[in-house]
């Protein structure tokens, strides 16, 4: 029962948002471990209702392996199942401390929901991170109900999700435990729902700031299969598909060019006959902006590259670049080599290294610029160096995911970090799903999963001044948290089930 509780809350999520299943799964996971008799028992509850979740949430994974079906394709069910069963330790842990100090009744209640979301931080925090599938993500369904992530971000939606969804199960433990029903759980977790699509209401009910003046994007798709995109015979056909979709007709000419995550399979920083190439797609003073995968300074000697950002002239020149900070593992680099020994699995051997710093980028002709390259989009509260950004570059290649749950799940976290900054989000994904939304998160243009094209688009300016959440952070969620657990543990356990 509680693995597949935990299957059902994963289909909360992206991209099927059956919302109703959120309810079921936490009124089953707070009537499971309301009834363990000990907090071993919540520990095994929780652990085996994560592995349900993760199991269903986390299944794209194995698409990944199928790329190179030959040497990885082995990997793939033991990799989703392994990866499963260790990030179900966090709910685990949620449910045996929730159990430790929350007895029954409200107090349990209260305690599951606050070491969730902090079982949800070490989740995003332990080991370099994975917060990916925060459950705070299944309000995803509607613009109006994911805007309170720019009040209490993910971590804290995630807070008042478990409350919300969890208020049933009281309800029914009361039930069960007295014989007497108890509607006021009910009535308190649907005013919640109303209160949080009636705030996002409102808050999109505003006036939005006119888009930047002068400034035209244009984003290109070219959808490249991941088995083609490191072929060297395909490489000079890689590059011309990109250059004949940056320069087709366009309604209103384009002052900038955007490319996805290491566009083309070229060293661009050394060979200046592809740069020049890719220089004639520049506009009049503008610049294109691609990921581009760069030899570090002293790669002769300690070989290893860098995931980039780069934007170049019109003259070929890289006037502007940022390298990734936050690596994804397996795929760009592989934790605790001398244990696995294994090789990552994207092309080559040569593993690649985070960047020194998130810095905003200075790019000729735009706004500031907050880079994000793939991974990094899935990472809240992100603070950029020298100064804040007025609009977020998303650069990513979903291919390896193919038309899984994947792409729309990555696309969903990018969103998010354009609620909690209230800035506007630019979104180029190599297969999609490649996008540009407004500061509150909401979809303005788009590209489909694996359509090949361009969006033609303005930039949607910032909102004025800044969300609380990207003034506060983390610090409210943080302090919630420890005073739902002061108070379930200050609390009188003989008023466990007033």
């Amino acid at each position: 029962m509680a693995a597949s509780f935990g299957g059902l809350g994963a289909l909360s999520l992206a991209p099927f948002f059956w919302t109703p299943l959120l309810f079921l799964a936490f009124t089953g996971l707070f009537w499971l471990v309301d009834r363990a008799p000990t907090w071993r028992g919540a520990l095994l509850v929780g652990w085996l209702f994560g592995l349900g979740h993760f199991l269903i949430g986390l299944s794209w994974i194995a698409e990944s392996f199928y790329v190179d079906a030959e040497r990885f394709g082995d990997l793939a069910i033991p990799a989703v199942g392994g990866l499963s069963a260790f990030l179900a330790l966090f709910p685990a842990l949620a449910c045996s401390a929730a159990k430790r100090v929350g007895a029954t009744g409200w107090r349990l209640l209260l305690a599951l929901a606050a070491s969730w979301s902090a079982a949800e931080w070490l989740r995003g925090h332990v080991l370099t991170g994975f917060p990916w599938n925060l459950i705070g993500y299944a309000w995803g369904v509607t613009d109006e109900t994911l805007q309170a992530a720019s009040i209490f971000g993910i971590y804290g939606l995630g807070f008042v999700t478990v409350m919300l969804a969890t208020l049933p199960g009281l309800a029914l433990s009361v039930i069960a435990e007295r014989g007497t029903r108890r509607w006021a759980p009910l009535v308190i977790s649907t005013i919640g729902v109303l209160a949080l699509w009636g705030f996002g209401a409102m808050r999109l009910a505003g006036p939005m700031p006119a888009d930047v003046p002068g400034i035209r994007l244009r984003i290109v798709q070219a959808s490249i299969p991941q088995a083609m995109k490191w072929d060297p015979a395909e490489s000079e056909r890689i590059l011309a598909r990109y250059i004949a979709l940056s320069t087709q007709p366009a309604s209103a000419a384009p002052t900038h060019i955007i490319w996805p995550e290491t566009a083309v399979p070229y060293f661009i920083a050394e060979d200046a006959s592809v740069r020049n190439a890719m220089a004639t797609v520049v506009p009049p003073e503008g610049a294109l902006l691609t990921g581009a995968v760069r030899r570090t300074a002293d790669f002769e000697r300690d070989p290893a590259l860098l995931n980039s950002l780069v934007a170049l002239s019109t003259s070929g020149d890289i006037v502007a670049a940022y390298d990734k900070v936050r690596l994804v593992p397996f795929g760009e680099y592989m934790p605790l080599r001398q244990i696995l020994p294994l090789q990552k699995l994207t092309e080559g051997s040569i593993e690649y290294v985070p960047g020194d710093a998130r810095t905003v980028l200075a790019v000729p002709g735009l706004p500031p610029v907050g880079p994000m390259i793939c991974y990094e989009a899935i990472f809240p509260n992100a603070a950029w160096q020298e100064g804040r950004p007025r609009w977020l570059l998303n650069v990513t290649n979903d291919a390896w995911f193919g038309t899984s749950s994947g792409p729309y799940q990555h696309f969903l976290a990018a969103r998010v970090r354009a609620i909690e900054q209230g800035l506007p989000l630019v979104r180029a994904a190599n297969t999609g799903i490649s996008a540009v939304t407004d500061a509150h998160g909401r979809v303005k243009s788009l590209l489909p999963l694996n359509a090949v094209g361009v969006i033609d688009a303005s930039l949607p300016a910032a909102m004025e001044g800044e969300t609380f959440y990207s003034l506060f952070g983390d610090a409210p969620f943080a302090l919630a948290v420890l005073l739902g657990l002061g108070i379930v543990i200050m609390s009188p356990r003989c008023s466990a089930r007033s």
